[in-house]
């Protein structure tokens, strides 16, 4: 008999456990050397110049828009297929979400798609681009950095499907997901379906020292104690602007820290996963193309699917918890509400009536993947 199969779960081991107690039985539970000591290895895993915690994902893209000095009537381009959060963050300050339309194939945001709607108007409409790495596929970073540097655009690279995933760029490097080399900052996801659990949390990574200070200051109220004088004890700080308390804990951080270490191992079998669905579903179903030189952290595995309410519930009745990825943004009631439901999205709008995630995780007996694909298989047959 087979337990009930989630999408997506995370994985805790006993060193997870270790490490967790052992800093709750330490002197700091916040703001205390475990943060730092995450902030730091998450850097050098990455390979970006600096690392901020949060205390989670959406968090983070909130600080990055502000960091970049978003305000109220600019303007950003996003996808329309990613979690509301990477939207979200634009109108957190006021600012207009404009979409730009998917590839079919990759379901990453387009870079033709988003080229002819900067070309559409004039000079200096947008600030700033959003690439997402959908399901854990890693966005061509150099290709969008080309076309930001024409525009004068900054770029967030909403990163939080993809710890671990890179591209190798056109001087034959390897370029992890996050590490600054074309974005100005990455955006990591510690949710507990994402690959590092932290219960929840979040990373910022940049290669900009003056980035990275304005996180770091925005992190924390806006406070600091960098400018001592002498007439003023260790008591002393100053608020320099307004922040927010987006910290993450030490006890999570002690979590990320092991949960880290064991990503390379995750990755490993969530790709072999993935080479077992792809070859089970191959001429049956669609699933995300893997473009030349790319390595995918496969936080999801997405098929497309003619009757994908009826597999939908078919899975469902069998105890295989399949899910959705997702509904796009622009049809959302709140979006649709302030002036979106008109949007020409048709790539978007096609996959999402056809979208269906099934179970990747690394935890995923292949007794339990076979069930899977046995369950798919009886579906389409009829």
């Amino acid at each position: 008999m087979i337990n009930k199969i989630p999408y997506g779960r995370q994985y805790i081991d006993q060193n997870d456990i270790d490490a967790v107690v052992s800093t709750l039985q330490s002197d700091f539970l916040t703001q205390g050397p475990k943060v730092r000591d995450f902030e730091d290895k998450f850097a050098k895993y990455v390979g970006a110049k600096f690392a901020v915690a949060v205390n989670n994902a959406t968090s983070g893209l909130h600080l990055s828009v502000l960091a970049l000095n978003l305000k109220k009537g600019d303007r950003v381009i996003t996808t329309p297929i990613t979690f509301a959060a990477s939207a979200n963050c634009v109108r957190y300050v006021g600012a207009e979400v404009w979409f730009a339309d998917i590839d079919p194939n990759t379901y990453l945001l387009d870079v033709q798609s988003v080229k002819q709607l900067i070309e559409s108007k004039p000079r200096g409409f947008f600030k700033g681009i959003i690439p997402v790495d959908f399901a854990g596929l890693p966005v061509n970073m150099e290709e969008f950095r080309s076309l930001a540097a024409s525009y004068d655009l900054w770029i967030i690279e909403d990163a939080c499907h993809a710890p671990g995933g890179y591209f190798i760029d056109s001087k034959s490097e390897k370029n992890f997901c996050g590490n600054g080399n074309y974005a100005d900052i990455g955006v990591f996801s510690f949710h507990p379906v994402k690959h590092i659990a932290c219960g929840e949390g979040g990373m910022l990574t940049t290669n900009s020292k003056v980035l990275y200070e304005k996180l770091m200051l925005l992190r924390t109220h806006g406070i600091t104690k960098e400018n001592m004088e002498e007439n003023h004890g260790n008591w002393y700080y100053e608020m320099t602007v307004l922040g927010f308390n987006y910290r993450l804990t030490d006890f999570q951080s002690a979590l990320g820290i092991t949960q880290l270490a064991k990503n390379d191992i995750g990755l490993e079998r969530r790709n072999e996963i993935a080479s077992i669905y792809k070859n089970a579903f191959e001429g049956i179903l669609k699933f995300q193309d893997l473009p030349p030189n790319r390595y995918n952290a496969h936080h999801l595995f997405v098929v497309e699917v003619d009757k994908r309410k009826e597999l939908y519930d078919w899975l469902q009745s069998k105890g295989i918890l399949a899910q959705i990825h997702y509904i796009p943004i622009h049809t959302l009631p709140y979006y649709k509400k302030i002036g979106y439901s008109g949007a020409d999205l048709v790539n978007a709008e096609n996959y999402y009536s056809r979208c269906l995630s099934l179970p990747m995780y690394p935890t995923l007996t292949s007794e339990e993947q076979d069930f899977v694909i046995e369950q798919v298989k009886q579906f389409i047959d009829g």
